[in-house]
């Protein structure tokens, strides 16, 4: 991300950041009122001086005789000349007054204005996006809490179907260590009621006992005939039992009546006749049977309907045993759609039906969130640089203002000319670009580092999305040693630098600062958690591509060179500076790195050698190399905490710096350790870095320990055996081994993109791609001289060989072999 406002003012929480720099912006709309209320105030005092002057003649004229008596006086012509000098001088500073006034005043004012309100719109607009996604946040973690209850009784259900029918005279019910577990059947006791909610309130059986026998004594009980159905006793309206219970249990509005009636049939007292569904409503068309519960709890005579009816012979045919009326009675009985979604479902089923719903919720609001903070980030990135053209506009305008206001005044008194060449020195020390640094340097936050809230699932699948996920869950389940996403945009890369016209543009793509709302829209393309088709990439341009990478690193939850181990690197680079050579250093850092997990090792391997061969081959310069490491710090080692002292650090910068220099050194070594650690330790790998921080001290002291030992002269090892005696198979290690020196792959000419590593790497003849893993060699070796050449293309290969004499690039004839470097890894055998 871009230094300025938009790289420096951002927090964990959004609102911190953008709270200190809406702070500082208010504050310079408070000092733009200051400079306003100067210039008001010196045209009032310019007028009211002036005033002042020009009442000097009136009064003097009102003094009788004197001076008019005498016409030819030369006293009379000083007198005359002074008074004409105050009247000029009474003219001149109104003249000021309103100078200041029409150049000063007036204009600045209403600048002013606009400037306040743009602050304000874009702080409201952002405060109520913060509000948005905080309450998605919290719906987040609300879902995720109601999944994981889910699922967790969905385990317990399964667990207790386990062992519910078990014989008990089995070998598991006679070993006095372990207990069959009983299950309880379902039947409440008589003994342990449960209390029943009624509205607000919670009540005992017992007094639910008393509130039912005193409703059904006041309530009116009738029949209600239903067509084909028949006719139902004991029933009452919606709007009597509403009346009762406003009347006699404190309902104190229909709603809140509403809400107990719901509840009455919820716990089984009532149940709605003649309509469709069980809601309860304030309505005299709608009708409601006091179901037998009722009666039994509160001893009261349910009213039954008779055996026979009184009506026609028809009639009674049609209701008798053998009436097929009556069967479709029994069928509608049981039949209530729109009460029971399930009504055949099972305890077991019902609790799995609810975790995939809840499953479901909760995937959707992640969904929603991960967008929501997307359109949060935009709008920021947005806001953060219109903010600082604002502000630098600001400033300008302040040094506009000083000189106008100096201009308003000596354009009118000559002899003010001190004074207004002091105001314009103090004008000239205005410095915006200046202010706006020292702005910058002050009150920064942090830089963009996105915060993903992703979705974890409760059985640790991470099918569902790409960035923000851990990187070795990510490689685990790619089951690939480096992330697909990684290594499928590192090709497509060297697929396409082809295509650009001249290693400017293919530097340039890096550097780039692309909008981030199409880095989003790529992001959404590819963020599926599931292998993506490759000519996804081909709508986007490449620095948006190459834009999506460094996204997916600042996603990561922890930084690729892990933050535990930051306070390392920057103890390597506070004490070995001045007191040690580059390769003690080269040796600390790769022993430091060692440490990492073999999906972070191999993936920051990928990413070195391809920034590595870039720079090779395009001759990058010092300033490219230092820009370009400057964008990759954050995306490669951050800090735990981000804090003001960090923020100055320029730790992952010097990093950067070294791996690009050494690649081949520290890689090579950490190849080196790792097959070491396979052959003597099986498939053992090496443990990634634990959080545990009890052996810190520890840990401490054995690594000075080793930066000592570093720093002692080696003793010299023993003289190789015969050549033939250290040959050894194939290496079967998942990250390979490269025994190579820097010096035996740099050759003095390379007419083609070099694969790094090809088959001089390793003594065994096997070949390694650009992410370090081992490709199968061929049956007989090619000799040591072979290369494994890349297509040239018209004007955009990157051979060097190619260029004419003018610098540009040359074609090649050979337009079918395959592109770029194959960056194929190798599957996890784990």
């Amino acid at each position: 991300m871009a230094s300025g406002f938009a790289g420096s003012f951002w927090s964990s929480d959004y609102a911190g950041g953008l709270g200190v720099l809406f702070g500082k912006l208010q504050q310079g709309v408070q000092e733009n009122q200051q400079i306003l209320t100067v210039a008001r105030m010196r045209a009032d005092a310019e007028e009211i001086y002036g005033n002042s002057l020009a009442s000097i003649t009136p009064a003097t004229e009102r003094v009788s005789g004197g001076f008019s008596r005498d016409e030819g006086a030369s006293v009379r012509k000083a007198y005359e000349g002074v008074r004409t000098e105050m009247d000029t001088a009474a003219n001149s500073h109104r003249k000021i007054a309103s100078n200041i006034r029409e150049l000063v005043v007036n204009p600045f004012g209403r600048w002013c204005e606009a400037h306040a309100a743009r602050i304000q719109n874009s702080q409201d607009d952002l405060q109520s996006r913060i509000k948005l996604h905080d309450r998605q946040a919290e719906a987040v973690r609300k879902f995720r809490s109601q999944y994981y209850n889910k699922c967790r009784l969905v385990e317990d259900i399964e667990e207790e179907d386990k062992l519910a029918f078990q014989d008990p005279q089995s070998e598991v019910a006679q070993s006095p260590k372990v207990r069959v577990p009983t299950i309880k059947m379902s039947e409440p006791e008589d003994g342990e009621e449960e209390p029943i909610e009624l509205g607000d309130e919670t009540y005992q059986p017992e007094q639910v006992k008393k509130i039912l026998i005193h409703a059904l004594e006041n309530i009116k009980l009738g029949e209600v005939k239903v067509p084909i159905l028949g006719v139902y006793q004991n029933c009452s309206t919606g709007a009597d039992i509403t009346e009762y219970i406003q009347k006699h249990m404190g309902a104190s509005s229909v709603s809140y009546a509403e809400r107990i009636g719901q509840d009455l049939i919820t716990n089984g007292f009532l149940r709605l006749v003649g309509n469709v569904g069980n809601a309860f409503a304030n309505s005299s068309r709608m009708n409601y049977q006091w179901k037998p519960k009722a009666f039994q709890l509160t001893g009261i005579l349910e009213k039954k309907k008779g055996l026979e009816r009184a009506s026609t012979a028809a009639s009674t045919d049609s209701f008798s045993v053998d009436s097929p009326v009556g069967t479709v009675q029994e069928y509608l009985s049981g039949w209530n759609p729109l009460n029971n979604q399930y009504p055949n479902e099972t305890p077991a089923e019902r609790l799995r039906r609810e975790a995939r719903e809840a499953d479901e919720r909760y995937k959707q609001s992640v969904k929603k969130l991960d967008s929501l903070r997307c359109n949060l980030e935009e709008a920021m990135i947005d806001h953060l640089k219109f903010m600082e053209r604002c502000e630098l506009d600001r400033l300008k305008a302040i040094k506009a203002v000083i000189l106008d206001f100096s201009g308003a005044i000596s354009n009118v008194i000559p002899s003010l000319q001190s004074t207004v060449d002091r105001m314009m020195l103090f004008q000239e020390t205005v410095q915006p670009l200046g202010d706006l640094r020292y702005f910058l340097e002050n009150y920064r936050t942090g830089p963009f580092i996105p915060k993903v809230t992703p979705y974890e699932n409760y059985y640790n699948s991470v099918d569902e999305q790409t960035f923000g996920v851990d990187l070795e869950a990510r490689a685990r389940s790619d089951r690939k040693r480096v992330p697909i996403v990684v290594t499928t945009i590192l090709t497509f890369l060297d697929n396409h630098y082809p295509d650009l016209e001249g290693d400017e543009a293919r530097r340039g793509i890096w550097l780039v600062d692309v909008p981030l709302a199409q880095t989003h829209n790529l992001r959404a393309a590819i963020n599926t958690g599931k292998t993506f088709p490759h000519d996804v990439f081909d709508k986007y341009d490449i620095p948006i591509v190459a834009s999506v990478l460094k996204l997916y690193l600042l996603e990561l939850p922890d930084s690729l060179v892990s933050s535990h181990v930051y306070e390392i690197i920057k103890t390597i680079y506070s004490t070995t500076a001045a007191e040690s050579s580059e390769e003690t250093r080269i040796s600390v850092i790769q022993s430091t790195l060692g440490q990492l997990r073999l999906a972070n090792i191999a993936t920051l391997d990928a990413i070195c050698t391809h920034f590595t061969r870039l720079i090779e081959l395009t001759s990058a310069d010092e300033t490219y190399i230092a820009a370009l490491a400057n964008v990759l710090a954050p995306c490669v080692l951050r800090p735990r905490q981000e804090s003001s002292l960090t923020m100055n650090e320029r730790y992952s910068y010097r990093l950067i710096r070294d791996l690009f220099a050494n690649k081949d050194a520290i890689f090579g070594e950490l190849k080196r350790a790792s097959s070491l650690t396979h052959s003597t330790s099986g498939a053992h790998r090496p443990r990634a870095i634990s959080t545990d921080e009890s052996n810190r001290r520890a840990n401490y002291e054995e690594r000075n320990r080793a930066i000592a030992a570093q720093r002692s002269p080696r003793a010299t090892s023993p003289a190789p055996g015969p050549r033939g005696s250290h040959r050894r198979d194939r290496s079967t290690t998942r990250f390979p081994v490269n025994t190579s020196s820097p010096t035996e792959t740099r050759r003095g000419t390379r007419d083609s993109l070099e694969v790094p590593g090809s088959v001089k790497n390793s003594p065994d003849g096997s070949v390694t791609n650009g992410t370090s893993e081992p490709i199968a060699a061929p049956e007989h070796p090619a000799p040591s001289s072979t290369r494994v050449p890349l297509p040239r293309k018209h004007a955009g290969s990157l051979a060097r060989s190619n260029r004419d004499s003018t610098g540009s690039l040359r074609g090649s004839a050979d337009d079918s072999a395959p592109r770029g470097v194959q960056l194929e890894d190798k599957p996890m055998d784990d």
